[in-house]
Parts: C-alpha cells; sequence; structure tokens
C-alpha cells in the first residue's frame, strides 16, 4: 500500500460526481464471506437528506449498540465536523474513520469526504479501512462500496440500513449484503426527502423490511434482539 492510500488522502482527487459511473469492482472484489467471528455490525449508507436522518438514526443508538459504519455523500470539507456534530448529540462516539481504526461497540465511524470507506479484518478485529480508487457510481465515498466490504467480511453479523437519498449508490451493495446473511432496512418513501436510493433497494429485492425514519433505529434494535445480542466485544 502507498503512504497516500495509507494515509486515505488520494494524490490527485477526482470531483465528488464524474461522467463515467463505476461499480464497487473498480475498488474491489466481491468475495465469499467465510467469517468465523460473531461481533455484530452496523453499516449505514444516506445521500440527499441524510445528513438529518442519520442525526434522527443515531441519536437513538445506546452506548452499548454495536460498531456503526456510515456512508454519508458529502465534500471532504464537511465529514469532519459533521461527525463532531453528531458525536455532541448522541449517546454514542462519533467520528470520522480513519485508516486502521479499530471498530468498537458503542461506536461510530464517519467516511471522510476524500475516500471510501471499507471494512475490512486486522486478526480477531474488525478495523476501518479507506482507499482512494475511483468513485463509483459516481461518488467517493460511495455506499456500494462500503456495502460489499460488509457482505465480503461481515457476512450475517451485519444489518444494512440505506436512508434517503438521489441515485442508485448502495442498492447493489445491499444485494450482496442480503445475499451473505446481512438482514437490511431502509427508509421509506413517506419521511424520505428523496425516495431514490431506498427505492432502488427496494425495487432490486435487497431489503428486507421499510420504516419511517423515528422508527429506523428501534427496527435495527428489534432484529438485534432477535440474533441475541447488541454489542459483543472482543
Amino acid at each position: 500500500m502507498d503512504k497516500a492510500h495509507a494515509a486515505g488522502k488520494p494524490e490527485n482527487p477526482s470531483p465528488l460526481h464524474v461522467t463515467e459511473r463505476l461499480s464497487a469492482d473498480a475498488v474491489l472484489p466481491a468475495v465469499a464471506c467465510h467469517t468465523t467471528s460473531t461481533v455484530k455490525l452496523i453499516i449505514i449508507g444516506a445521500s440527499t437528506g441524510g445528513t438529518e436522518a442519520l442525526k434522527e438514526v443515531l441519536v437513538r443508538m445506546p452506548a452499548d449498540c454495536p460498531g456503526i459504519l456510515v456512508t454519508q455523500h458529502m465534500p471532504e470539507s464537511f465529514t469532519r465536523s459533521f461527525a463532531h456534530r453528531l458525536d455532541s448529540l448522541c449517546k454514542i462516539s462519533v467520528k470520522e474513520a480513519e485508516h486502521g481504526d479499530r471498530i468498537l461497540p458503542g461506536h461510530a465511524y464517519i467516511a471522510p469526504g476524500h475516500s471510501h470507506l471499507l471494512l475490512a479484518r486486522s486478526g480477531a478485529n474488525y478495523i476501518c479501512e479507506l482507499n482512494n480508487g475511483p468513485p463509483v457510481n459516481r461518488h467517493r465515498p460511495s455506499v456500494d462500496v462500503l456495502f460489499r466490504s460488509a457482505a465480503n467480511c461481515a457476512g450475517a453479523n451485519a444489518i444494512g440500513v440505506i436512508l434517503t437519498g438521489m441515485g442508485k449508490d448502495g442498492s447493489m451493495g445491499m444485494l450482496e449484503m442480503k445475499r451473505a446473511g446481512a438482514y437490511n432496512i431502509s427508509q421509506d418513501e413517506a419521511s424520505c426527502v428523496v425516495y431514490g436510493m431506498p427505492k432502488e433497494a427496494v425495487a432490486m429485492g435487497s431489503v428486507d423490511e421499510t420504516a419511517p425514519l423515528l422508527e429506523v433505529a428501534q427496527r435495527i434494535l428489534a432484529h438485534l434482539s432477535r440474533m441475541g445480542a447488541r454489542a459483543i466485544r472482543v
């Protein structure tokens, strides 16, 4: 890995939106999940209207919830202050993700605006990985990239959530998560600012249930209860 990649900063930053529409294949391959871990994770993607939607979900999460990874389409100059704002409002700790961060219960990690956020493994631990590959679905960070990495690494230990947003980023990655055993929740049309990304995920058959925004956290916690635990520490 080169120094720029390791630092999570692209050498030649690309615009948030580009003409060519690449898939997650441009960043990482899809592989079968063979994890033996029992650590639960929550994986969230959002775009237009997502800053307020994420706040409504995260402020309702208890301090002992599983680790949360978030990709929100947002320019680089705003993601750190966005994470700080959420951190001041939530019971959980919220930070802008850094390359190599160990994913801990009661913590949420927000993709920085300059890099894709991926879930990865380091020995027995889940960690954050930043990748300066090309934009996927015209976005970096891309929800499809995060969701694919969760399908690859976490499988049935993950809960996927797709919130308000324009376009289709995340729908294919969410389907990959479902096929790997994850349970997926989408925000419903009535509570979305833009019913684009959730609509595409539902149409693709990627979603197990839909919920109004103010019930999304409750639905996550209900499924975690059915799984038998909230945070399982390593």
